[in-house]
C-alpha cells in the first residue's frame, strides 16, 4: 500500500560496498541527465544510471509508486546495479525508474489508463499484489516464467500472489505485513515485570496491558491504549480483513476465479471482531479517521502505546526511539500481506530483456539489498544464515558512526547486516500472513467493504447482524457470484 503522510526525520542515505566505486561514476555520468517528455506526469527523469543516448539502443523504463527508503531509495541502486551490469557487457540497454505521484488508487488509474491506450512506452510495472488479477485479465501484463517464484526460496503466502488463472503473471519484488509497534518504556513505567510481547501475542493480553498502563499514571501525552489506520480508505479494508480472518481463520469471501463466496456469519462474527478490536475504551479516538502517516505521528508523539503498521516504519521508528524504548511483534492474530510485484506490460518491445531485469531485482542478492534497507524481502534466504546468509554487495547497510559519537545508522541490527527483528518476527508474519480478496474487481471490493463498515465508527452503529446482512447484499452486487 502506498502510505499518504510520513513521519519525517533525517533520512539515512546507503552507501556502496563493492561496487561503489563504479555506482558513483555511473551516479556522475548521469547528472546531466535530461527529463523525458512528459516530465512531471510519471515521465522518466534522468535517473541514476542512464547513459548518454549514443551508448543506448534501448530503455528499459519501470513505472513504479514512491520508494519509502527515499529519494535515491534502494530500488534505484539495484537499478543502478543492473545498469552497471549492462553497460560492463556491452548489451545497448539501461532501465530508467519512472516514479509516479499521488496515492496507490491514483498510480492505479495512471496505470490502467497508460497501458490501455498505450500512451506510455513502460516494459515494467511495480503493481500492488491486490492489482495482479485485474491488470491480468485486462491482458495488460504478460506471463513470465513459473521459475521466478516456483522455487522453495520464495516464501509460499508472498508467491500466491504473482499467480492468476494458473499462469504466473508478476514476480514478487518486495512484500509487506502488519505489525505492531510498542512502547518498552510505557509498559516499564506502569509496572509491567516483562515489558516484551514475545513472538505471539493475542488481543486478550493487549487488552489487559492497556488497562494497566491506564491504572498506572502515564504519561502526559498519552491518551488511549494503541491506533491504526481506519478512515475511509484501503487501511480500513486491511483492518477489517485482518478481524475477519482472526475470528474466522478458515474465512474465503471469493473463490478461485474471484467470485464471491462469502457467508452472513461468517461476516456477522469478523464485524464482531472488528468492533472489539476498536472499541473506544481501548482505541485512540483519532484512529476512526487516520491514515498510515497520522497513525505513525499519534505514536511517535506519545498518544499511544500500541501501534498497527508496516514494516518500513521500523527504520523510522528506530530514528526517533531507543531499543529501550521501542518494541515490534507480530500483529495479534492474522496480518494481512501487502508488497508490489513486477511484472511486463504487453505494449513493451523489449519483453525478454524486461523479463532479465525482473529476475535481477527479485534475486536473492537484491532481495537482500531490500531487507537491509528496510523494506520486507520476499525471499527466506535473504533472512537466514548467522552471518547473514546472501549478502548484499550492491548496497551497504549504512554509514559508521557519526562525528559525534552517535550511530548514524540506528537500527538495530544482527550480525549479518539484517534489521534485527526480520528473521523471528518478520519472517514468520510474513509466512502467516493472509491475502486480501483475489479478483479482477478488487477495486469494487475494497470501495464496497470501505462504504459499508464506515458507519461502524460513526453515531446510531447498527447490530454486527444488521451489518453483515447489508455488507453480503451489496458484495452480492458488486462481484459475480
Amino acid at each position: 500500500m502506498t502510505r499518504p503522510r510520513r513521519l519525517t526525520a533525517p533520512r539515512v542515505p546507503l552507501f556502496a560496498l563493492s561496487l561503489a566505486l563504479l555506482l558513483i561514476a555511473v551516479c556522475t555520468a548521469c547528472t546531466g541527465g535530461t527529463r523525458g517528455p512528459a516530465d512531471g506526469g510519471g515521465a522518466p527523469t534522468g535517473t541514476a544510471g542512464s547513459a548518454a543516448p549514443g551508448d543506448v539502443d534501448g530503455f528499459i523504463v519501470v513505472a513504479s509508486g514512491r520508494d519509502v527508503t527515499g529519494k535515491n531509495g534502494i530500488r534505484r541502486q539495484l537499478i543502478d546495479a543492473w545498469n552497471l551490469r549492462e553497460q560492463r557487457k556491452n548489451s545497448g540497454f539501461r532501465a530508467r525508474l519512472v516514479e509516479l505521484p499521488g496515492s496507490a488508487d491514483e498510480q492505479r488509474s495512471q496505470l490502467l489508463g497508460a497501458l490501455q491506450s498505450r500512451s506510455a512506452d513502460y516494459d515494467v510495472v511495480n503493481l500492488d499484489v491486490t492489482w495482479v488479477p485485474e491488470f491480468a485479465t485486462a491482458d495488460l501484463i504478460e506471463p513470465l516464467p513459473r521459475d521466478l517464484v516456483d522455487n522453495d526460496d520464495v516464501i509460499p503466502s508472498v508467491a500466491g500472489t504473482a499467480w492468476w488463472d494458473g499462469q504466473v503473471y508478476a514476480a514478487p519484488f518486495n512484500s509487506d505485513v502488519g505489525l505492531l509497534y510498542y512502547r518498552r518504556d510505557y509498559l516499564k513505567r506502569a509496572g509491567v515485570e516483562r515489558p516484551d510481547l514475545g513472538a505471539d501475542p493475542n488481543w486478550n493480553k493487549l487488552r489487559g496491558l492497556v488497562e494497566v498502563l491506564d491504572a498506572h499514571s502515564p504519561p502526559d501525552a498519552y491518551e488511549k491504549g494503541w491506533t491504526t489506520q481506519l478512515a475511509a480508505y484501503e487501511g480500513l479494508t486491511v483492518n477489517a480483513v485482518e478481524a475477519f480472518a482472526s475470528a474466522v481463520p478458515d474465512l474465503e469471501l471469493v473463490d478461485e476465479d474471484g467470485r464471491y463466496i462469502g457467508d452472513v456469519d461468517e461476516l456477522a462474527d469478523g464485524i464482531a471482531e472488528l468492533r472489539r478490536r476498536t472499541e473506544t475504551a481501548y482505541t485512540l479516538q483519532d484512529a476512526a479517521a487516520s491514515d498510515e502517516g497520522a497513525s505513525l505521528s499519534d505514536f511517535a508523539e506519545g498518544r499511544t502505546a500500541f501501534l498497527r503498521h508496516w514494516p518500513s516504519e521500523y527504520r523510522t521508528l528506530y530514528r526517533t526511539f531507543s531499543q529501550g524504548q521501542l518494541g515490534v511483534a507480530p500483529l495479534p492474530g492474522r496480518a494481512v500481506l501487502g508488497g508490489q510485484n513486477l511484472a511486463v506490460t504487453g505494449v513493451s518491445q523489449r519483453k525478454g530483456k524486461a523479463t532479465e531485469l525482473i529476475r535481477f531485482l527479485t534475486g536473492k542478492e537484491s532481495q537482500r539489498c531490500l531487507l537491509e534497507a528496510g523494506f520486507a524481502a520476499t525471499r527466506t534466504s535473504a533472512y537466514e544464515g548467522d552471518a547473514g546468509g546472501e549478502r548484499c554487495t550492491a548496497v551497504g547497510p549504512g554509514p559508521s558512526a557519526s562525528p559525534t559519537g552517535e550511530g548514524a545508522d540506528p537500527v538495530p541490527r544482527d550480525s549479518g547486516g539484517r534489521p534485527a527483528y526480520a528473521r523471528d518476527i518478520l519472517l514468520p508474519a510474513l509466512r502467516k500472513a493472509v491475502h486480501r480478496p483475489r479478483t479482477p474487481l478488487y477495486g469494487a471490493f475494497t470501495q464496497t467493504l470501505i462504504t459499508r463498515l464506515d458507519p461502524l465508527h460513526g453515531d446510531g452503529v447498527p447490530s454486527d447482524e444488521a451489518l453483515a446482512e447489508q455488507l453480503d447484499r451489496a458484495l452480492r452486487k458488486a462481484l459475480p457470484h
